[in-house]
């Protein structure tokens, strides 16, 4: 079975998700965006939460929308203002899921993601897992053991 993680992170914690998968046989795509966010957390939550919040999408760098030869896709977002990176509102909108079956992997400074998985839950009446900071907290990663 061939699988794929394809995800965006800002700040890492999309990569330790990565490395986890990584381990277990995934593929992993990283999405860039185009859009320049500052690296000072307080101007960052400001601009990409206000973006998330308008639900807005960014335009990503060299993205292969190919997943045609993957059995299993899973897509990891980070949480801004409680909702999808504008990043990931891009890969939704853009990737062909509609035979993927795809699953999520949500990754939050709080450890939630209410509106996150609402819009998850709306678009591909699936549970997201929600991992809280596992850059910083390691345990969370814990909860890949069944992927």
């Amino acid at each position: 079975m061939k699988k794929l993680f394809i995800y965006y992170s800002l700040t890492g914690n999309g990569d330790e998700v990565a490395k986890t998968l990584k381990e277990k046989g995934y593929e992993i795509r990283k999405v860039k965006s185009k859009v320049k966010y500052p690296k000072n957390l307080f101007p960052l939550m400001m601009k990409g939460g206000h973006r998330a919040l308008t639900e807005k999408k960014d335009e990503l760098e060299d993205f292969d929308t190919d997943i045609s030869k993957y059995n299993k896709i899973v897509i990891g977002s980070p949480v801004w203002d409680d909702r999808l990176a504008p990043a990931t509102n891009t890969m939704l909108d853009v990737l062909d899921l509609k035979d993927k079956d795809p699953e999520f992997i949500l990754y939050s400074g709080s450890g939630q993601a209410n509106k996150a998985t609402e819009k998850i839950q709306e678009l591909f009446n699936k549970e997201p897992i929600i991992l809280k900071a596992p850059k910083k907290h390691k345990k969370e990663l814990e909860k890949l053991k069944d992927f």
